[in-house]
């Protein structure tokens, strides 16, 4: 009944929101998250090893807040827009757009296109499989292969604002470094 709902008020200005799993291959390597989007902010929660478990981004702030939570704590980046995920139906600085087939994915039907995306004096070109019954592009990838972004799973749904605020309980890095013990502005929200 949501699909329904969302398809049938659907235009550019409508507000997209879903969760789904994130799986991305860059150069052969793999990486698996959770992703919970709203239009101007977004959550990975992140399956691999590493420090950083989760990371909010609020383009609505310019800022990208890195959460590691064994240590509760998080370090403030500036915003970056390379970041944002692709996940509009048209890609930004599309020029060109050529259907070459049909396929099921993650029991979704799609239609796949080839695009050609213009940014600046670069062009780059893209597999894109379009799933026709949620509109939504369950799979993105350069044309050469080396970088692929699959969403499985996907729900089309409100997303929490609790998922893209900072918890209460985690302390600054900058502040750790400094061992300064004062809250920031951030943590006052």
């Amino acid at each position: 009944m949501l699909c329904a709902v969302w398809l049938a008020g659907a235009s550019p200005a409508s507000a997209l929101e879903f969760s789904a799993d994130q799986i991305t291959k860059i150069n052969g390597h793999s990486r698996k998250a959770n992703i919970y989007y709203r239009d101007d902010r977004w959550r990975l929660e992140h399956h691999d090893l590493g420090p950083v478990n989760v990371t909010i981004v609020r383009k609505d702030k310019q800022v990208m807040w890195l959460l590691l939570s064994r240590m509760k704590h998080f370090k403030t980046v500036p915003y970056d827009p390379e970041q944002e995920p692709k996940v509009s139906e048209r890609m930004e600085g599309e020029i060109a757009r050529e259907e070459i087939g049909t396929e099921v994915l993650d029991g979704h039907p799609t239609t796949l296109y080839q695009v050609t995306v213009q940014g600046g004096d670069r062009t780059d070109v893209y597999y894109q499989w379009l799933a026709t019954d949620i509109r939504f592009p369950l799979k993105l990838a350069r044309k050469d292969g080396s970088w692929i972004v699959e969403y499985r799973h996907v729900k089309l749904r409100p997303t929490s604002d609790f998922l893209f605020q900072l918890p209460v309980n985690f302390q600054p890095l900058e502040e750790f470094d400094q061992g300064t013990e004062k809250k920031s502005p951030q943590q006052a929200m």
